[in-house]
Protein backbone atom coordinates (compact mmCIF):
# COMPACT_ATOMS: atom_id res chain seq x y z
CA UNK A 1 0.00 0.00 0.00
CA UNK A 2 1.49 3.71 -1.30
CA UNK A 3 0.60 6.62 0.56
CA UNK A 4 0.71 10.15 -0.78
CA UNK A 5 -0.11 13.40 -0.53
CA UNK A 6 -55.02 -1.60 49.65
CA UNK A 7 -57.54 1.63 52.12
CA UNK A 8 -56.79 1.96 55.82
CA UNK A 9 -58.56 4.14 58.44
CA UNK A 10 -57.64 5.59 61.59
CA UNK A 11 -59.51 7.37 64.53
CA UNK A 12 -59.24 11.22 64.84
CA UNK A 13 -58.03 10.30 68.73
CA UNK A 14 -55.52 8.31 67.50
CA UNK A 15 -53.55 10.40 65.33
CA UNK A 16 -54.08 13.63 67.28
CA UNK A 17 -52.40 11.73 70.54
CA UNK A 18 -49.20 10.22 68.40
CA UNK A 19 -49.09 12.35 65.98
CA UNK A 20 -48.15 10.31 63.54
CA UNK A 21 -49.61 6.73 62.57
CA UNK A 22 -48.67 3.47 63.78
CA UNK A 23 -45.33 1.72 62.65
CA UNK A 24 -47.33 -0.91 60.90
CA UNK A 25 -49.47 1.32 59.00
CA UNK A 26 -45.95 3.74 57.90
CA UNK A 27 -44.89 0.60 56.39
CA UNK A 28 -47.84 -0.72 54.65
CA UNK A 29 -48.15 3.31 53.29
CA UNK A 30 -45.17 3.23 52.17
CA UNK A 31 -44.34 0.11 50.35
CA UNK A 32 -48.41 0.97 48.52
CA UNK A 33 -46.03 3.80 47.04
CA UNK A 34 -43.42 2.57 46.24
CA UNK A 35 -44.96 0.00 44.37
CA UNK A 36 -47.11 2.81 42.83
CA UNK A 37 -44.55 5.33 41.34
CA UNK A 38 -42.96 1.61 40.26
CA UNK A 39 -46.40 0.75 38.34
CA UNK A 40 -45.97 4.49 37.12
CA UNK A 41 -42.90 3.97 35.76
CA UNK A 42 -42.92 1.04 34.17
CA UNK A 43 -46.11 2.62 32.13
CA UNK A 44 -44.51 5.47 30.78
CA UNK A 45 -41.51 3.51 29.93
CA UNK A 46 -43.88 1.05 27.92
CA UNK A 47 -45.50 3.62 26.01
CA UNK A 48 -42.47 5.34 24.99
CA UNK A 49 -41.07 1.91 23.18
CA UNK A 50 -44.31 1.25 22.13
CA UNK A 51 -44.78 4.68 20.15
CA UNK A 52 -42.15 5.47 17.86
CA UNK A 53 -41.12 9.54 17.26
CA UNK A 54 -42.92 10.99 14.24
CA UNK A 55 -39.36 11.35 12.82
CA UNK A 56 -38.67 8.07 12.90
CA UNK A 57 -41.63 6.76 11.50
CA UNK A 58 -41.76 9.30 8.75
CA UNK A 59 -38.29 7.95 7.73
CA UNK A 60 -39.91 4.56 7.26
CA UNK A 61 -42.70 6.07 4.79
CA UNK A 62 -41.74 5.55 1.19
CA UNK A 63 -41.42 8.15 -0.87
CA UNK A 64 -44.27 9.90 -2.90
CA UNK A 65 -44.96 8.82 -6.10
CA UNK A 66 -43.52 10.93 -8.54
CA UNK A 67 -45.30 11.76 -11.79
CA UNK A 68 -45.06 14.24 -15.26
CA UNK A 69 -47.61 16.37 -13.45
CA UNK A 70 -44.96 17.01 -10.16
CA UNK A 71 -42.92 20.23 -10.10
CA UNK A 72 -39.49 18.63 -9.88
CA UNK A 73 -35.97 18.81 -11.01
CA UNK A 74 -33.57 16.75 -12.52
CA UNK A 75 -30.04 15.77 -11.34
CA UNK A 76 -28.23 13.48 -14.09
CA UNK A 77 -24.97 12.88 -15.29
CA UNK A 78 -23.39 14.31 -18.67
CA UNK A 79 -21.76 12.35 -20.99
CA UNK A 80 -18.86 13.59 -20.22
CA UNK A 81 -18.96 12.65 -16.77
CA UNK A 82 -20.18 16.14 -14.97
CA UNK A 83 -23.47 16.36 -12.77
CA UNK A 84 -26.15 18.84 -14.43
CA UNK A 85 -29.22 19.35 -13.24
CA UNK A 86 -32.29 20.75 -15.34
CA UNK A 87 -36.38 21.14 -14.75
CA UNK A 88 -36.70 19.82 -18.44
CA UNK A 89 -37.10 16.18 -18.04
CA UNK A 90 -36.58 15.67 -21.80
CA UNK A 91 -33.46 16.97 -21.62
CA UNK A 92 -31.87 14.62 -19.77
CA UNK A 93 -29.41 12.27 -22.21
CA UNK A 94 -31.07 8.85 -22.75
CA UNK A 95 -28.14 7.46 -21.85
CA UNK A 96 -28.41 8.94 -18.14
CA UNK A 97 -32.01 8.20 -17.34
CA UNK A 98 -32.18 5.28 -15.50
CA UNK A 99 -30.30 7.14 -12.48
CA UNK A 100 -31.56 10.73 -12.04
CA UNK A 101 -31.92 12.34 -8.61
CA UNK A 102 -35.44 14.60 -8.21
CA UNK A 103 -35.84 17.32 -5.78
CA UNK A 104 -38.74 19.39 -5.17
CA UNK A 105 -40.07 22.73 -6.88
CA UNK A 106 -42.60 24.72 -5.67
CA UNK A 107 -44.60 25.08 -2.13
CA UNK A 108 -47.16 22.75 -3.67
CA UNK A 109 -44.85 19.77 -3.91
CA UNK A 110 -44.13 17.15 -1.57
CA UNK A 111 -40.84 17.64 0.62
CA UNK A 112 -38.02 15.46 -1.18
CA UNK A 113 -34.98 14.28 0.33
CA UNK A 114 -31.90 16.35 -0.10
CA UNK A 115 -29.31 15.55 2.52
CA UNK A 116 -27.06 12.00 3.14
CA UNK A 117 -30.23 10.28 1.38
CA UNK A 118 -31.98 10.94 -1.62
CA UNK A 119 -34.65 10.16 -3.81
CA UNK A 120 -33.60 8.56 -7.53
CA UNK A 121 -35.53 7.56 -9.89
CA UNK A 122 -35.96 5.76 -13.44
CA UNK A 123 -36.43 8.88 -15.87
CA UNK A 124 -37.50 6.74 -18.87
CA UNK A 125 -40.14 4.88 -17.12
CA UNK A 126 -41.67 8.62 -15.76
CA UNK A 127 -41.93 9.47 -19.50
CA UNK A 128 -43.67 6.29 -20.81
CA UNK A 129 -45.97 5.75 -17.80
CA UNK A 130 -46.90 9.26 -16.05
CA UNK A 131 -45.37 8.08 -12.67
CA UNK A 132 -42.85 6.41 -11.14
CA UNK A 133 -42.00 5.67 -7.65
CA UNK A 134 -38.71 6.98 -6.40
CA UNK A 135 -35.77 5.00 -4.77
CA UNK A 136 -33.91 6.16 -1.74
CA UNK A 137 -30.02 5.81 -1.62
CA UNK A 138 -27.22 7.36 -0.51
CA UNK A 139 -25.55 10.28 -2.32
CA UNK A 140 -22.57 8.43 -2.73
CA UNK A 141 -24.30 5.78 -4.49
CA UNK A 142 -26.44 7.60 -6.63
CA UNK A 143 -23.42 9.56 -8.15
CA UNK A 144 -21.31 5.93 -8.07
CA UNK A 145 -24.96 4.74 -10.18
CA UNK A 146 -24.86 7.70 -12.58
CA UNK A 147 -21.59 7.47 -13.57
CA UNK A 148 -21.64 3.33 -14.01
CA UNK A 149 -24.08 4.08 -16.70
CA UNK A 150 -21.67 5.78 -18.85
CA UNK A 151 -18.74 4.08 -21.08
CA UNK A 152 -15.54 3.34 -18.85
CA UNK A 153 -12.75 5.65 -18.43
CA UNK A 154 -9.26 4.75 -20.05
CA UNK A 155 -8.94 1.09 -17.88
CA UNK A 156 -7.91 -2.25 -18.62
CA UNK A 157 -9.33 -5.56 -18.01
CA UNK A 158 -8.33 -7.84 -15.60
CA UNK A 159 -9.10 -11.08 -17.99
CA UNK A 160 -6.59 -11.29 -20.69
CA UNK A 161 -2.74 -11.04 -21.75
CA UNK A 162 -1.26 -8.49 -19.26
CA UNK A 163 2.47 -6.55 -20.19
CA UNK A 164 5.24 -6.32 -17.52
CA UNK A 165 5.32 -4.19 -14.86
CA UNK A 166 5.57 -0.46 -15.13
CA UNK A 167 8.18 1.65 -13.79
CA UNK A 168 6.44 4.26 -11.11
CA UNK A 169 8.08 8.03 -10.18
CA UNK A 170 8.02 7.87 -6.54
CA UNK A 171 4.74 9.96 -4.84
CA UNK A 172 5.27 12.91 -2.46
CA UNK A 173 5.20 11.68 0.89
CA UNK A 174 2.32 14.37 2.29
CA UNK A 175 0.87 14.53 6.24
CA UNK A 176 -3.23 15.57 4.44
CA UNK A 177 -5.68 12.58 5.10
CA UNK A 178 -6.25 11.11 1.43
CA UNK A 179 -8.88 11.97 -0.63
CA UNK A 180 -8.64 9.32 -2.97
CA UNK A 181 -7.74 5.30 -3.27
CA UNK A 182 -6.49 4.25 -6.44
CA UNK A 183 -7.09 0.66 -7.16
CA UNK A 184 -4.41 -0.30 -9.92
CA UNK A 185 -2.21 -3.08 -10.79
CA UNK A 186 1.57 -2.88 -11.64
CA UNK A 187 1.50 -3.35 -15.38
CA UNK A 188 -1.78 -1.06 -16.24
CA UNK A 189 -0.96 1.92 -18.55
CA UNK A 190 -4.25 3.61 -17.53
CA UNK A 191 -3.39 2.92 -13.63
CA UNK A 192 -0.27 4.89 -14.08
CA UNK A 193 -1.99 7.58 -16.19
CA UNK A 194 -4.53 7.90 -12.87
CA UNK A 195 -1.79 7.59 -10.67
CA UNK A 196 0.46 10.39 -12.86
CA UNK A 197 -2.74 12.60 -12.32
CA UNK A 198 -2.96 12.57 -8.48
CA UNK A 199 0.88 12.74 -8.10
CA UNK A 200 0.83 16.36 -10.52
CA UNK A 201 -1.94 17.51 -8.55
CA UNK A 202 -0.46 17.04 -5.11
CA UNK A 203 -4.13 15.39 -4.35
CA UNK A 204 -3.62 13.25 -0.96
CA UNK A 205 -4.07 9.41 -1.97
CA UNK A 206 -3.48 5.71 -0.97
CA UNK A 207 -2.55 2.90 -4.17
CA UNK A 208 -3.80 -0.20 -3.41
CA UNK A 209 -2.43 -3.16 -6.18
CA UNK A 210 -5.36 -5.33 -5.96
CA UNK A 211 -3.00 -8.29 -7.07
CA UNK A 212 -0.44 -8.18 -4.39
CA UNK A 213 -2.30 -7.22 -1.68
CA UNK A 214 -5.43 -9.79 -1.29
CA UNK A 215 -7.20 -7.67 1.06
CA UNK A 216 -7.49 -4.29 -1.05
CA UNK A 217 -9.06 -6.60 -3.83
CA UNK A 218 -11.54 -8.03 -1.12
CA UNK A 219 -11.96 -4.67 -0.54
CA UNK A 220 -12.74 -3.30 -3.74
CA UNK A 221 -14.92 -6.02 -4.58
CA UNK A 222 -17.28 -5.49 -1.36
CA UNK A 223 -17.06 -1.50 -2.73
CA UNK A 224 -18.34 -2.63 -6.39
CA UNK A 225 -20.99 -4.83 -5.56
CA UNK A 226 -22.35 -2.26 -2.69
CA UNK A 227 -22.98 0.18 -5.22
CA UNK A 228 -23.46 -2.49 -8.12
CA UNK A 229 -20.68 -1.68 -10.45
CA UNK A 230 -18.39 -4.50 -12.27
CA UNK A 231 -14.91 -4.73 -10.68
CA UNK A 232 -13.95 -6.35 -13.88
CA UNK A 233 -11.20 -3.62 -14.74
CA UNK A 234 -8.88 -1.45 -13.73
CA UNK A 235 -8.41 1.62 -12.58
CA UNK A 236 -10.91 2.50 -10.30
CA UNK A 237 -10.91 5.04 -8.16
CA UNK A 238 -12.48 5.98 -5.33
CA UNK A 239 -13.27 9.60 -4.64
CA UNK A 240 -14.61 10.46 -1.00
CA UNK A 241 -16.59 7.28 -1.50
CA UNK A 242 -17.95 7.92 -5.09
CA UNK A 243 -16.15 5.21 -7.43
CA UNK A 244 -14.93 6.12 -10.97
CA UNK A 245 -14.52 3.14 -13.36
CA UNK A 246 -11.60 4.16 -15.10
CA UNK A 247 -9.19 7.24 -15.49
CA UNK A 248 -11.01 10.32 -17.01
CA UNK A 249 -9.37 13.60 -16.36
CA UNK A 250 -12.62 15.39 -17.02
CA UNK A 251 -14.94 13.05 -14.44
CA UNK A 252 -11.15 13.59 -12.15
CA UNK A 253 -11.34 17.53 -12.29
CA UNK A 254 -15.55 17.53 -11.39
CA UNK A 255 -14.71 15.11 -7.76
CA UNK A 256 -11.41 16.59 -7.16
CA UNK A 257 -11.18 20.32 -8.47
CA UNK A 258 -12.09 21.44 -4.70
CA UNK A 259 -10.28 18.60 -2.76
Amino acid sequence: MELGYGNLLVGRRTIARAGRLPRTMRFKRSAFRSHTVFAFLVLVGACKKGAPSSHSAQAELPPPEASKDSSLLFTYVEPNGIFATTDKAEKVPEVARRMVRIMGLGKNEPRRLNDANVEVIDLGELLARGKTRPRVMSLEAFETSALGQLPPGDSCPLAGPHGPPLAEAPATPSDDPPVAILYRTSWCKACQSARQYLVSNRIPFISKDIEKDTSAGRELAQKASRFGISADRVPIIDVRGRLLVGYDETRMNGFLADW
